[in-house]
């Protein structure tokens, strides 16, 4: 996905952008950007020069098979969508414009618990139910429960002697944090242009 994130963010870009630019769109380590970027070029996703003022700064840009191919997987995604569903009439430019902006956020699959159990309203959910919910594999969702209620974010709870369901909610340091990571989202949310009325056409 950080991969696909970054021919999006490329493609948007009026020009072409240092290897250290995208490592901070991405909240990356410039040697774990660069080896982002050298796998990109090897496919010819991405074009990667020298900059034209410093020969030490890398400079990248998408490569026309790169545009073609983000194309191609944005129409992919589209079509997964189950028709009546958000999102289910977007276009394959628009779903671009989701992943250029996801690929600014990086979250964990700790943090997918907390927003999986936040939305929740309140609510206890069991792990298989976090499973569902989020699309994770169960040992991720278990170690991710773990971890959480080791550092006191949620509580875990065995819904009946010997049982094994184990319903989770969150405490109430959980759901500030499960607040915060909410805000950070919003603060990438891709907005729609205001449709013009009939009367100002």
């Amino acid at each position: 996905f950080e991969e696909f994130a970054i021919v999006c963010h490329l493609a948007a870009a009026p020009e072409a952008l240092k290897t250290s630019a995208i490592a901070e769109y991405q909240g990356a380590l410039r040697p774990t950007m660069t080896h982002r970027t050298n796998h990109l070029e090897e496919p010819g996703l991405i074009e990667r020069s020298e900059g034209e003022k410093d020969r030490r700064n890398v400079v990248c840009s998408a490569s026309d098979l790169g545009r073609s191919r983000i194309l191609e997987l944005a129409e992919l995604t589209r079509a997964q969508i189950p028709t009546g569903r958000a999102l289910s009439r977007t276009s394959a430019e628009r779903i671009l414009k989701y992943v250029d902006a996801m690929g600014s956020f990086f979250c964990k699959a700790g943090d997918l618990v907390l927003l999986g159990l936040y939305a929740s309203d309140e609510e206890p959910l069991t792990i298989m139910q976090l499973v569902d919910a989020l699309g994770l594999l169960q040992p991720t969702v278990s170690m991710s429960v773990a971890s959480l209620a080791a550092r006191g974010l949620v509580t875990r709870d065995h819904e009946a002697s010997g049982s094994h369901t184990t319903s989770v909610s969150l405490t109430r340091e959980g759901r500030a944090a499960a607040a915060d990571v909410t805000a950070r989202i919003e603060e990438i949310v891709v907005r729609r242009k205001a449709r013009k009325s009939a009367e100002a056409e």
